[in-house]
């Protein structure tokens, strides 16, 4: 007896280590295909190049605390030869373009028992003012020339877009959907403009876009609005993207980059990775092309220059839309709307990387790293091209000669 419940020991022993061995090996196989499936979805590692145009860093600017991960994609504006800044309790900063000297700082005066005020929406600067949205819903206006404060007017909701100043009035979206419109020079509501949202967006507003007599509007809903801006009424709705899919995921779709209005057509693009160009006054579609993303376009001579959700960079032909040219170098890394800085485009990223593209085909030209991460989409102006990051740092750079 003792022999056999030895020999049974020795086999369920045997067996058990056999057992283990197989988990074993099962498990290093699905290890593997876990661990190939994770390097797909992490973003690719930067590739060394020879840079094919120089690029110098004229300057950089603390602005204050940034967003962080509040998400609101605060950028800078620019208006006679002054970059317009804000963080998020930093103040208003009016910077010369050139130099980077700071002009001009405002701080929002702390009311009693209330909390410090977080300047979220902007600026937007026009018509000799500069106009900057709040968390809680206020809009503030500043004299552009020396930053004192003319107004003050209220919003139901977060302002995390920049105001639009022009025709008079100035345009705020907030992140209710709606749009609301103040007269520039005392801040009196004008009209506004309610918009109902999906369950569920993805955090971000775009900026209003004026034409002659009206403001465009993408809303998360994945459409592009055009309104009166006398009066707010919907002049017309497209759809830029479709918001289709078995789930509230699938189906988000938002506009949350600029459009762009190019004589009589406008082009915007959505988070469902569809791009469109639409006649302007009439609101009818030219062309739609499933490449695009959440980060807004960028015009050149010959191309409508997007990004996409996954990293991809492309150039479409403004008459047909079709991919001339597309980057995938950077997969996956976060990339904000482009910009164009001569003849080169130029994408931020999730590290704090700058890159520059060559226009005509999409090669990687050059190269710098700024800090932060970069969630706004750098502007241009003048040459300069300035790339805001989320911990409130300002940098300018210039390509060199």
């Amino acid at each position: 007896m003792s022999q056999m419940v030895i020999l049974k020991r020795v086999a369920t022993v045997a067996m058990l280590g056999m057992a283990l061995s197989g988990c074993s090996t099962v498990k290093g196989w699905f290890a593997g295909k876990d661990a190939e499936a994770k390097k797909l979805q992490e973003p690719v590692e930067l590739v060394k190049f020879d840079a094919t145009v120089k690029v110098d860093k004229l300057w950089t600017v603390n602005l204050g605390k940034g967003e962080d991960r509040i998400g609101v994609r605060q950028g800078p504006a620019v208006a006679d030869g002054r970059v317009y800044a804000a963080a998020i309790t930093g103040g208003v900063h009016a910077i010369d373009l050139q130099t980077g000297k700071k002009v001009w700082t405002y701080e929002p005066a702390k009311e009693k028992k209330k909390p410090k005020l977080r300047l979220s929406g902007g600026p937007g600067v026009g018509e000799g003012l500069v106009v900057i949205g709040t968390l809680d819903g206020q809009v503030i206006a500043l004299d552009a020339a020396d930053g004192t404060e003319k107004w003050r007017a209220k919003v139901p909701g977060e302002v995390i877009s920049a105001p639009a100043v022009g025709q008079g009035m100035v345009f705020v979206r907030s992140n209710d959907g709606r749009i609301t419109s103040f007269d520039a020079t005392n801040g009196t509501q004008r009209w506004f403009n309610p918009r109902e949202l999906p369950m569920l967006t993805v955090r971000g507003n775009a900026p209003v876009v004026q034409g002659p007599g009206v403001v465009f509007v993408g809303n998360d809903d994945g459409t592009l609005a055009a309104l009166g801006a006398a009066d707010g009424r919907t002049l017309w709705d497209q759809v830029v993207g479709n918001p289709e899919g078995r789930t509230e995921l699938d189906r988000m779709s938002d506009v949350d980059g600029a459009p762009v209005l190019e004589g009589n057509t406008l082009y915007a693009s959505s988070f469902k990775n569809q791009t469109i160009a639409i006649e302007g006054p009439t609101g009818r579609p030219l062309w739609t092309r499933d490449h695009g993303g959440a980060g807004g376009v960028t015009l050149s001579s010959s191309y409508v220059i997007v990004t996409d959700n996954q990293g991809g960079v492309f150039g479409l032909d403004k008459q047909s839309g079709a991919a001339s040219w597309s980057q995938t170098g950077l997969a996956r890394r976060q990339l904000t709307g482009p910009a164009l800085q001569g003849d080169y485009v130029v994408v931020s990223d999730f590290d704090g990387y700058v890159h520059w593209l060559q226009q005509s085909d999409g090669a990687m030209a050059a190269r710098a790293k700024t800090g932060g991460t970069v969630k706004a989409q750098p502007i241009v102006a003048d040459g300069v091209l300035l790339v805001q990051n989320i911990e409130g740092k300002l940098t300018a750079f210039r390509l060199a000669n």
